[in-house]
Parts: structure tokens; C-alpha cells; sequence
């Protein structure tokens, strides 16, 4: 899969679900098929050595069929119950929430739960962790089949008993008799082989108002281990016999190598050098070793002539398809935009421009391939284990039962580890050397050669009537991507259409995708409007809303942030932003403050965010929080300079990111929507911290910013 131009997951998420699991199901229903049936049936399975894991033995579940509740959870003889999902932990805390699902379920302490993640060879396929689908999706999948296993424990020991299972309870993994108090364990009942039963649809969900560990602040899953620093990721992990990876990379994007002396890194004792075209790797007994090997390699390369950062935007402009981009969530048209411009009393047209920004991974990207007996196994930090699978079976052109992937707990990832270079760049130098290789990038690496959120161009015109209804809407966005593009607010003649770019740079996925660029836009000249109107910045919202959830966040944040009611300074100034994305709700304001010398600090933020019935408050309250200070950075000052396809700020001393004396004074209210659905949280918390921001500095200055960063230098242009 060639990632130089991921855009928004240019992959169909939905259709490789599908695609995948119905070639499994199908494939293990053949497997299976004499022992499938309506009721429940027990059989052996061949028990699958946990690599790494001390030694620790869990069973298969990835050949059995995923409408079964085997594929999904087994349940020891001691009573432990193994969860098997293809999400993965980057920090989001998913482990400890999807914990909590099962044991609420299950009628379990959530000390009996464990979590098997991201391992192909053990879970049943899932497409990736991104787009906040673990708690609304895998949440709901894992409820539905810990509801189904509790119905399913209650029959096994009714028929024992001889009895009806209506007459019995689970409680802290038991099945009882409330009237003989006759009691038995799920282990018990088991005997610790696997349930080879459909999950029924049927069995009664836990009501909300009767959840006792979901909605609670459970502590983290594992919290110990990561206090004590021994949690092991994969820049920590050992083999017997492993050595150490470094690739050697060209100068510039769209390189070619032309030449390279590699006498003197051969020369080195211990030094393996690999080559295979373009690709060109060492390894060696230590990371030192393999850093003063590649060193060593004299390499002529041909580059090109590319855009640089002074040009960017004229440039996505220029190359843009034809034609708005109508493939999903890319926008619509609704209406008659020259009549709705028509009827407005005042028009407004602003082009807002974005540059790109890193992860910037507290783990940059690593991995450790072994080759034994013609199988592949890769630990890799990633949020596509399967991606990652297929991207391998591509390379070596072998079957995926010959490729495991295995994914760790990740130092986080923000939607930029859905690619598989360190992956596939360990697994073609443990094939070479035939010894298990580890490679670890440089920060400086995962600046250059990771890809970036993308840079973007979004040319807005509206029309509003004095008495401040919005008539029209015209929204054209350029390579940044069509997530959150649509209009959120209640106007009949709207144009809105995402255009793709050719880009210079590697861009893809970042936390939130294109809404952080869509949702800056839209209210950035939202609030435009409504200064042109004199018009409070929250009054003008409300006026165009006819979404109760957004009316919602947006009443509360003001509510908490004294909009109406505070006493602002000299030389402050408030911002509102709102907008929803993959089921979150928000709603931010923010106060800054502009000195003489025209530097900018914020000063508080408040955000207000909803995503339906929360499961657990501690950790919701982090994600928003890390969503906030995220966002910062690409609102003030993140931004990567680049020219001639080279990145020129590699480095965090180079490339600014959000530090202690940065972060304001933020509160957070998270509104508890025990009648609705839980939705994802990973993402909508970060969009609407820029436009706020943006939005307080014209109430401060009366200065209409229209770039992201805002303030590059710290200071107003």
C-alpha cells in the first residue's frame, strides 16, 4: 500500500470490515460446520503461546466464526475471562473502558477481565482504532456478546439443575439459586473450553440507570505497571539473538538512489548490510553500532524540484481535481445559492489556510520482526494491526496465516501510526540476517518520514440579513479532507465541496482528520458575521442552531465560562467555537489576552463536550484534556517548514509544541447523556479549541486571523 498520500484514510473503512469478515466467517463456517449449531457446543482449541508474555498460554479465537461468543471471549477454569478484540491501546485508555463493558455484562469483578488487543493470530479482524469507534462500536459489540455469555451461563446451569434459568441470578461470576442458595462459578460451568455459540441479539442489555461499574471512574487498567515504569513498549522489548535496525534514508522527499559505497559499513564487525533496490538497511550487535554503520555508507541520490512551504497553498489550489470530490461525507448542495446570496443584506468571503503539523508520538515508530519456520511475527506500535498484516503479505508475498502481528500497548499515536514502515523496514533485515531485528526511529526520523495532517486552502462566502439569519453558504476546502464538512447550522442554500490536492509532502489521518480544518473555517467566519452585525458571538449561534445537543454544549460552556456575566479586562478578548464529529458534541470558550507588543496568551478555556452516556468520568475528563493542550499547538504555533521535498524543522527544539508555561487555566464540563448512546471522545474534544481561540483574538484586537498557526512567533503579524 503506497502511503505517500493517505488522505483522511483513503482505504473504505466500512467496506474492508466487510470485506474481511465475511471472508473469515465463511472461511471458519467450513472449518466448523459440524459443530455449529443452534445450541451450545464445547470443543478443544489448540492453545497459541503468547509471545513475550512470560510464557503466559491463551487460547485461538481468530479461526472461529465472529457471530459465535468464542471468537470474542473465553472464560478460564479460575474464572478469568479473555476479551478478544482488534482494538488497540495507544493511550486512550480504551483497555480500562472496554474492561468495563464486559464486567458489567458479565455480572464480574473487572479484575477478572483481560484484555488480548491487536494480535492477527487472536482476534477477530478489525479494520483499526481510529475515527472514536472502540467505545460506540467495539463497546457495543462486546456488551452484546458478554450479555449473550450471561444468558448463555445461566441456561448451562439451569439444564443442570434442572430448572428455568428465569429462576436464576449472576452475580461477581457465579450463576445462583437465590431460593436454595445452590451457587456455581463460570468456571466451573466451562471447564475452561470455549463456547461455540451464537451471539444472541436477544439477551437483555444492562439498563443505564442500573450499571454499577460502567459510569464509574474505574482506575486504569495495569495502572501499576506504567507508576513503576517496568510497562513494557516496544522500543523496550528484547529477543534471544536480536539485533539492531537503522535504515538509511535519502535527503529528500522523491529521491532516488543512484549509488552507494557500503564497503566501509561492511567492513564494521558485526555489520550486516541489506540492500534491495531503493531500500537500504544495517544491522547490528547495538543501536550505536548500526548508527555509525549507516553513517558510514556514502550515497549519491537524484531529487527533484518540489513546492515549498512559501507556495503551499497556491499550489494545493492549482493541482486540485476537477470537480468537487462526491465520494462519502464530502459535502452537498442544497438549494439556490445565488438566491440565498441575493436575499442577504450583507456578504462575506475569507480563504483560511492551514499548515501541516506532526504527531509528534511520545513513542515514534518501532518494531521487532522475527522469521521462524517461514512465519512471519512483528510487535509494531500501530492502529491497524491488520493493515499492517496485509501491507507484509504484500511485501513477501505470503500468506497472511504466515504473518502475525502484534501490537503492545503504543506511546500514543493521534491517527499517524496507520502505516507500517518500521514494520515492514525490520521484517525485510530479519529476513535478510535471518536473526530477529529491532528498530527504533530517531524523533528526527519521525518528523521526516512519518506523514502529516494536512495542509489545506477553505474559501468561504455566506450571505446573513441584518436581523442575523444566515441565507447562504458557499464552503470549498482543498486538500485538507471532508470530515465535519457540512454545515452544522440551519441554512437553506448552502454549496459545500472537498476538493483533493497533490500534495508534497506524506499527510493522512491526525486526531479529528480534516473537522480540526473544517470546523476553524466555518467558525472563524461565523464569528466573522457576527461581529459585522455587531451581534453577540453565542447569540448569533443560537440563532442559526436547530440541534439540541449543540444548543446544549454551547449554553453549557457559556453557562460555566461567565460569557454574559464576567468582567473582561483591557486588552482581552472571549471566543466561542462549536461542532460535532463521529457523535461528540463541543462547545469552547476561550479568553485572551493581546499586550501592546502585541504577544498573545491564553488565558482560560472552557470546553463543554458531550458523547452520549459516559462510561467512565476519569478518564473522559483526560481525553478532553489531552484534546485541549493538543490543540494548542496547532493553534498557536505548530507547523512544519519545509523546502525542495527536506523538512527543515526535525526536531522539537525546532518544531514548537505545547509546554507547561502554555497551558491555561481550562474547566471541563462533560454533560452525561445516560438516554443516548456512548460515543467516541479521542477526537471531537480537539476542533474547536483553534476557532475559539481565533475567535477571542478579533473580539480582543478586532484582527480576523484566517492561518493556522495563529501566532507562529508568538506574536500577531
Amino acid at each position: 500500500m503506497d502511503h505517500s498520500n493517505i488522505q483522511d484514510c483513503t482505504f473504505d473503512p466500512e467496506q474492508e470490515v466487510l470485506t474481511e469478515q465475511k471472508h473469515r466467517f465463511h472461511l471458519s463456517r467450513r472449518r466448523f460446520f459440524k459443530v455449529l449449531g443452534s445450541g451450545l457446543v464445547i470443543v478443544f482449541v489448540s492453545q497459541d503461546l503468547l509471545a513475550l508474555a512470560g510464557g503466559e498460554a491463551s487460547y485461538t479465537t481468530g479461526s472461529i466464526p465472529i457471530d459465535q461468543i468464542g471468537a470474542w471471549i473465553h472464560i478460564g477454569e479460575d474464572g478469568t475471562v479473555s476479551v478478544f478484540t482488534g482494538k488497540v491501546e495507544v493511550g486512550q485508555n480504551i483497555r480500562t473502558s472496554l474492561s468495563q463493558v464486559v464486567a458489567e455484562e458479565l455480572h464480574i469483578p473487572i479484575t477478572a477481565v483481560k484484555m488480548i488487543m491487536g494480535d492477527t493470530d487472536l482476534v477477530p479482524y478489525d479494520a483499526g482504532t481510529f475515527g472514536s469507534r472502540s467505545t460506540p462500536q467495539m463497546g457495543t459489540q462486546l456488551r452484546t456478546v458478554s450479555a449473550a455469555a450471561r444468558q448463555a451461563l445461566l441456561e448451562i446451569a439451569a439444564r443442570n439443575w434442572k430448572m428455568d434459568a428465569k429462576l436464576l441470578q449472576a452475580d461477581q461470576g457465579m450463576v445462583i439459586d437465590p431460593q436454595t442458595q445452590n451457587k456455581i462459578s463460570y468456571g466451573q460451568l466451562t471447564k475452561g473450553q470455549q463456547l461455540l455459540l451464537p451471539i444472541s441479539e436477544k439477551a437483555a442489555i444492562t439498563a443505564v440507570a442500573d450499571w454499577k461499574i460502567t459510569g464509574t471512574t474505574v482506575p486504569k487498567v495495569n495502572l501499576r505497571s506504567f507508576i513503576t515504569g517496568n510497562h513494557q513498549y516496544v522500543s523496550d522489548m528484547k529477543l534471544p539473538g536480536m539485533l539492531f535496525g537503522k535504515v538509511l534514508r535519502p535527503p529528500a522527499y522523491q529521491s532516488d538512489l543512484i549509488e552507494a559505497d557500503l564497503a566501509a559499513a561492511q567492513a564494521m564487525p558485526g555489520v550486516t548490510v541489506v540492500r534491495d533496490g531503493n531500500f537500504v538497511g544495517v544491522t547490528a550487535l547495538s543501536p550505536a553500532t548500526a548508527s555509525k554503520a549507516i553513517n558510514a555508507i556514502r550515497a549519491k541520490w537524484q531529487t527533484a524540484e518540489q513546492p515549498s512551504r512559501a507556495e503551499i497553498f497556491d499550489h494545493l489550489v492549482k493541482t486540485a481535481a476537477d470537480g468537487a470530490n462526491q465520494d462519502r461525507n464530502s459535502g452537498n448542495t442544497k438549494g439556490n445559492l445565488e438566491q440565498g446570496m441575493a436575499a442577504a443584506d450583507i456578504t462575506h468571503s475569507a480563504t483560511y489556510n492551514l499548515d501541516y503539523i506532526a504527531h509528534v508520538p511520545l513513542e515514534p515508530r518501532a518494531a521487532m520482526a522475527q522469521w521462524n519456520e517461514g512465519k512471519l511475527t512483528v510487535w509494531t506500535g500501530t492502529q491497524r494491526p491488520f493493515g499492517v498484516q496485509q501491507d507484509l503479505v504484500n511485501i513477501f508475498n505470503i500468506p497472511k496465516e504466515k504473518v502475525r502481528v502484534i501490537v503492545p500497548d503504543t506511546g500514543s499515536a493521534y491517527g499517524g501510526k496507520h502505516s507500517a514502515e518500521a514494520a515492514t523496514e525490520a521484517a525485510r533485515m530479519a529476513k535478510a540476517v535471518n536473526k530477529p531485528v529491532k528498530l527504533v526511529w530517531t524523533r528526527e526520523e519521525e518528523f521526516i518520514w512519518a506523514y502529516f495532517r494536512p495542509a489545506g486552502v477553505i474559501e468561504v462566502s455566506s450571505g446573513v440579513k441584518k436581523d442575523g439569519t444566515i441565507t447562504a453558504w458557499k464552503f470549498h476546502n482543498y486538500n485538507s479532507g471532508p470530515a465535519a464538512i457540512n454545515m452544522q447550522y440551519a441554512v437553506p442554500d448552502h454549496q459545500i465541496a472537498y476538493h483533493p490536492s497533490k500534495t508534497p509532502l506524506k499527510q493522512g489521518s491526525y486526531r479529528g482528520l480534516a473537522s480540526t480544518a473544517n470546523v476553524f473555517a466555518r467558525e472563524c467566519h461565523i464569528s466573522d458575521m457576527a461581529s459585522m452585525l455587531k451581534m453577540d458571538q453565542l447569540e448569533f449561534r443560537l440563532k442559526n442552531l436547530d440541534d439540541a445537543r449543540l444548543r446544549a454544549v454551547l449554553e453549557a460552556a457559556a453557562k460555566a465560562f461567565g460569557w454574559n456575566t464576567a468582567s473582561k479586562p483591557a486588552g482581552h478578548g472571549y471566543g466561542i467555537a462549536t461542532g460535532f464529529d463521529k457523535g461528540g458534541y463541543v462547545a469552547v470558550c476561550a479568553e485572551v489576552a493581546v499586550n501592546n507588543a502585541k504577544e498573545v496568551k491564553v488565558i482560560r478555556i472552557t470546553e463543554a463536550f458531550e458523547c452520549g452516556a459516559i462510561v467512565n468520568p476519569a478518564h473522559l475528563e483526560s481525553q478532553i484534556m489531552g484534546s485541549i493542550v493538543q490543540g494548542l499547538g496547532g493553534a498557536l504555533f505548530e507547523a512544519i517548514d519545509f523546502a525542495d521535498g527536506k523538512i527543515l524543522n526535525p526536531s522539537l527544539s525546532a518544531y514548537r509544541v505545547p509546554r507547561f508555561r502554555d497551558v491555561p487555566k481550562i474547566d471541563i464540563i462533560m454533560l452525561d447523556r445516560k438516554d443516548l448512546p456512548s460515543a467516541g471522545a479521542g477526537e471531537a474534544p480537539i476542533i474547536g479549541v483553534a476557532p475559539a481561540i481565533r475567535n477571542a483574538i478579533l473580539d480582543a484586537t478586532g484582527i480576523s486571523l484566517t492561518t493556522l498557526p495563529l501566532i507562529p512567533k508568538g506574536v500577531l503579524s
